[in-house]
């Protein structure tokens, strides 16, 4: 364990490497006991000075050192805790140094680690200093050639980055090979898999004629799982070369399932190591959102080959340079092979639920980090998401054809690189020349800003304006905020549907008359736009296709939202304003509850679904999304600090749920029974959408009454795939009573019990479920013998599920949800410092909660006086105190 008070990482301390790697040689003699590696650095002094050269490592065991093949006296270097120094080189040299290292015991899967029997890697950000001792930073960018030995019958497979140059058969029962990757990376890139694997294969011709092989390895048992995730690649492929005109580089891309992973996949070059649940994929192991997972994680991955390898951060504080740019990669990915509505909708979903809390939260920080402890904790939302908002703003202010020649221009002039965030707005400020000066403060300005629109309508002239405030709360560290350059799209919804838009002193264009859709500008704290040759009083549909992450202030009445919902042109709109009706009603009804008033809901809520599902021409799939609530923790992360009320938001969402189960159970069993289809299992849109709305169809029926639950019962044993399987598992197991669950989910393990991706979704079915007793049975499935707090997914599917999907009972009025997440987290702390750290979020939000901010605070303090506490977790729970 290393330091329990580490010091902060900032970014104005940055400095160059005083040492350049030219190449990196490396040999690993892979065994059951130990293994040893052997590098060869190849060393270039970058600075005018002679300075010591500092390496960094941990958990090593150095054997030797040496420096142009001269052993090294004790007295010419110091080992330190982090690292190895050698106190004199020459200008160049080659250093070489062999360590041993345990990869059996590394249970932090960072490194070179053991999943099961199979060896490999996970670099990403900082685990290469766990193999041997090197300069591992992002800007040292090395050609790798690795060298692998190992037993040949225990790992007949042996893979590394780049091509493959030679095997042979060693006179011992062991075999080596040769790998060699010509494109220059970091070491966070390099990787390495030594396993008992089959693989599937393919093949891709690139637009330029290049005869690329594909290849998966995974276990025997999951060979018949990979089609899919070809396919994607596949698709990603011809994507990234017809969208970004982006080719793959070298002649073989492989990929590799892993059971014990910490992400959910690693872009390595050309041996790209993904989490099991993120590659296969069956119709009996995998439902509908997990298919279109894997193709958005293999499209993600693949993207980075560009996005993040050949173009690579200059240090870690830069790391939405690559994460932000591909998922917004991926994301245009995902809206092109399915609905872009839908997409669309399912990331602001998550936005606005997690990464705008995570905003409002003790680790708030900006898209570019200032400082950090612990790097693994900044693979955040913020990074990632907001990130790729960053990067969808800067599409939307230059326009898709300035875009393109912007990120053209970044890749042409920073190949081979490691750069910032200011190197890629400045290609496209340069390949547009439009100015994104005051655009960067996105980078560098943390917090979800708030535009409050208030508007006013002058029949006699008609004209409409509108008055726009923008404002950011404070978040650690930045009290104050500078206005941000914000888009603003928006239209006008008229009787008749959406109305030309012309601002007061604009010219229509010549070519398009006026549109009915239009961007503003928002770039000051207050501004006024009017509208001329508005005609009728109108309904504003702002923030549309969702232009900004920002929290929209504006008052819309009940009956403006079911205009929105129902005529707006805007998919995006449509949704967020059945969101925004369903919050209200829930609001109103909370109020109900708490002065013990009689429930009423709304009528124009359970009309509004009425309507929804008796018009067929829509979208089954955006269907599904405008009805379903907003969830229980965004409903509390919108009461505000203190004001959530755990159990009130509960019994609100269920009897909004319960009302409309009952108003509306004709449509809801019509459509149920019209979406039924005996169609062999395809995860198409097609299929897919009615799938979506036939199960939200059951959610809502069982949620009026039980006479519903047979449906669930039938559609249980029945069912085909996982996607309807697991439905109506779950409306058995919340809907019913708790003891009439036991069956099904007893049954639903017997017959998948076998399928470890299915026990992991079991797992989630039992922590999220709403009753009493679910703090006990949480705790008794840690018991379980198909749980091992080693594996992360099974910690995400238990321990994760329970104390972010299931709100009424993490928040137990004794405090015992809190204290059950302590306790893993503790022992985690010591296993899986990374894991241990991520499963902190919900308790860092203790701020929020009425009647519990005091039991959280403990249980965080509790934490805090660990002996031993790891970096990881220690900068989440000090912040967060």
């Amino acid at each position: 364990m290393r330091d329990a008070n580490p010091g902060t990482i900032l970014l104005k301390d940055y400095q160059a490497p005083a040492y350049l790697i030219n190449r990196t040689e490396l040999h690993f003699d892979l065994g059951e006991e130990e293994t040893t590696v052997t590098s060869r650095l190849h060393l270039l002094r970058s600075s005018q000075e002679p300075a010591a050269l500092e390496l960094q490592g941990q958990e090593l065991e150095l054997l030797q050192v040496s420096i142009d093949n001269q052993v090294l006296p004790d007295s010419a270097y110091s080992v330190t805790e982090n690292g190895l120094v050698i106190h004199e080189l020459p200008e160049q040299c080659v250093l070489s140094c062999t360590t041993r290292i345990l990869p059996q015991d590394n249970t932090s899967l960072e490194g070179l680690y053991k999943s099961q029997s199979m060896f490999c890697t996970q670099c990403e950000a900082e685990g290469f200093r766990k193999i041997s001792y090197y300069l591992d930073r992002p800007d040292v960018m090395s050609v790798f050639t690795c060298t692998i030995e190992a037993d040949a019958q225990r790992y007949p497979v042996l893979l590394s980055n780049g091509n493959l140059l030679e095997t042979k058969i060693l006179s011992n029962g062991r075999r080596q090979v040769l790998w060699h990757d010509p494109i220059p990376k970091p070491s966070y890139l390099f990787a390495l898999v030594a396993g008992d694997l089959q693989h599937i294969e393919d093949r891709f011709l690139t637009a330029s004629g290049r005869d690329v092989t594909l290849r998966i390895y995974v276990e025997p048992k999951d060979l018949e799982k990979c089609d899919y995730a070809m396919d994607s690649l596949k698709r990603s492929m011809r994507w990234d070369e017809e969208a970004f005109g982006r080719e793959y580089d070298l002649d073989i891309f492989n990929i590799v399932a892993v059971d014990d992973f910490n992400m959910g996949a690693m872009e390595n070059k050309s041996l790209n190591i993904f989490n099991t649940s993120c590659v296969l994929c069956h119709p009996d192991v995998t439902t509908d959102q997990g298919y279109q997972r894997v193709e958005a994680i293999v499209a993600h991955e693949y993207f980075h080959n560009w996005s993040g390898n050949r173009v690579t951060c200059r240090d870690w504080f830069q790391l939405s340079l690559k994460e932000g740019f591909t998922v917004f990669r991926d994301a245009e990915f995902s809206s092109d092979m399915g609905s872009r509505t839908v997409k669309r909708v399912e990331d602001v979903s998550m936005l606005r639920t997690a990464q705008f809390a995570e905003d409002a939260g003790p680790m708030a920080h900006p898209v570019r980090p200032e400082s950090y402890i612990e790097i693994n904790n900044f693979y955040t939302l913020t990074v990632y998401e907001k990130g790729a908002e960053v990067v969808r703003m800067i599409h939307t202010l230059l326009g898709a054809e300035k875009f393109r020649k912007g990120s053209d221009l970044y890749f042409s002039r920073h190949d081979g690189q490691a750069v910032t965030c200011e190197d890629f707005v400045c290609a496209m400020e340069d390949a547009s020349g439009v100015d994104l000066v005051q655009f960067r403060r996105w980078y560098s300005q943390a917090g979800t800003p708030v535009l409050s629109v208030r508007d006013s309508y002058d029949a006699a002239n008609q004209t409409y304006t509108l008055e726009v405030s923008q404002s950011c709360p404070a978040t650690p560290g930045q009290s104050e905020k500078q206005p941000f350059l914000i888009p603003l799209a928006l239209g006008l919804l008229g009787e008749a549907g959406n109305l030309p838009l012309r601002l007061a002193g604009e010219e229509p264009d010549p070519e398009t008359g006026d549109n009915t859709h239009k961007v503003l500008m928002v770039d000051a704290p207050s501004q006024t736009f009017v509208f001329e040759g508005v005609a009728e009083q109108p309904v504003p549909s702002l923030l549309r296709g969702f232009s900004a992450p920002v929290r929209l202030d504006y008052q819309y009445t009940r009956e403006g939202l079911c205009q929105l919902m129902s005529r707006d042109d805007d998919g995006f709109v449509r949704w967020d304003s059945a969101q925004s009706l369903a919050l209200q009603v829930i609001e109103q009804v909370q109020e109900q509850l708490a002065e013990s008033q009689p429930l009423k809901v709304d009528r124009l809520l359970t009309d509004a679904c009425q309507q929804l599902l008796a018009d067929e021409s829509l979208d089954p799939a955006m269907v599904a999304e405008m009805l379903t609530l907003p969830s229980e923790n965004y409903l509390a992360e919108l009461a505000g600090e203190g004001a959530a009320d755990v159990e009130l938001i509960h019994r609100a969402r269920q009897a909004v749920q319960k009302a409309i189960g009952i108003a509306v159970k004709d449509q809801l069993l019509a459509r149920y029974h019209s979406l039924a289809s005996d169609a062999a299992y395809a995860p198409n849109g097609e299929q897919i959408a009615a799938r979506a709305l036939r199960n939200c169809c059951l959610v809502y029926l069982a949620a009026g009454g039980p006479e519903h639950l047979p449906l669930a019962a039938s559609q249980l044993q029945s069912a085909s795939n996982l996607s309807d399987r697991l439905a109506a598992l779950k409306v058995l197991a919340f809907y019913g009573e708790p003891s009439a669950s036991e069956s099904p989910l007893a049954q639903f393990y017997s017959d998948w019990g076998h399928e470890t991706l299915v026990v992991n979704q079991w797992l989630q079915v039992q922590a999220a479920m709403p009753d009493l007793g679910a703090v006990d049975r949480v705790r008794s499935l840690m018991q379980h013998a198909d749980f091992d707090i080693r594996n992360p997914n099974k910690v995400r599917s238990l321990i994760g599920g329970f104390a972010s999907a299931n709100p009424v009972n993490f928040h137990r009025s004794d405090g015992e949800g809190y204290r059950l997440l302590g306790d893993v987290i503790a022992e985690l702390n010591s296993i899986n410092p990374q894991t241990a750290a991520r499963l902190l979020a919900p308790l860092t939000k203790w701020r929020y909660y009425s009647g519990r901010a005091e039991l959280m605070r403990a249980e965080l303090q509790r934490l805090a006086e660990l002996p031993g506490l790891s970096p990881d977790v220690y900068e989440v729970v000090t912040k967060s105190l």
